[in-house]
């Protein structure tokens, strides 16, 4: 993951004692947005495979698809050495975006598995 420059704090100090704000790169924000959506997707494909072949119907597979969800966030978080602040704006850019992007395509890999698996 690509991160700006300088500490975790929102203000540096610089030598003459003049307050600084730390600027993010928005190549390497927008870089770090675009593998959030990909890991999210990624895994709700697989997840929704898994959850299909697994059996998994109504309010069972959602709760998976939270968990995976869930899963997903904590590995990012991890990914970024728990400083969030060093590669994206805010805490909901990694525990939300992509949630219902994904969950489209949860639902759709989860029936086809299910009625391949399950129905055929």
């Amino acid at each position: 993951m690509a991160g700006h420059s300088g500490s975790g704090s929102s203000e540096k100090k610089s030598s003459n004692g003049v307050n600084e704000l730390l600027t993010f790169n928005a190549e390497n924000m927008q870089s770090n947005m675009k593998t959030i959506y990909y890991s999210r997707t990624f895994l709700s494909i697989i997840g929704g495979v898994v959850a299909g072949i697994l059996g998994f119907t109504g309010l069972k597979g959602f709760i998976f698809y939270v968990l995976l969800m869930a899963f997903t966030s904590v590995g990012l978080i991890a990914k970024a050495k728990f400083s969030i602040h060093t590669y994206f704006d805010s805490w909901n850019r990694v525990l939300i975006d992509g949630f219902l992007g994904g969950l489209m395509s949860f639902v759709l890999f989860w029936t086809f598995a299910y009625d391949i698996a399950h129905i055929f």
